[in-house]
């Protein structure tokens, strides 16, 4: 999720772009348009590049052991290891 000081700041500088005649709401425009930036955001279902960054190496872990037992599967069963699924003789009828 996106920094609450970062969502102020969006918002200011979305109600300084107003016509003058509107400024006189700036206040209220600037709180509506930081609801709304929030709400917008959230459904969006952004993540933290930390998130991201822990979740890649999660992802890279397990690719590493799955491809050490596909490996280990495949000496047990005297077949080379090409690291895709073998198929078995009668799935091609």
């Amino acid at each position: 999720m996106l920094d609450p000081k970062q969502l102020d700041d969006m918002a200011k500088r979305f109600s300084e772009n107003l016509p003058s005649g509107l400024r006189d709401f700036q206040a209220e425009v600037e709180k509506n348009a930081r609801v709304a930036l929030q709400s917008t955001f959230s459904r969006m279902e952004l993540v933290t590049r930390e998130e991201f960054d822990a979740q890649a190496k999660v992802l890279a872990r397990t690719r590493e052991r799955l491809e050490a037992m596909e490996a280990r599967v495949a000496a047990l069963e005297g077949t080379p290891a090409t690291g895709e699924a073998a198929q078995p003789d009668d799935a091609a009828d």
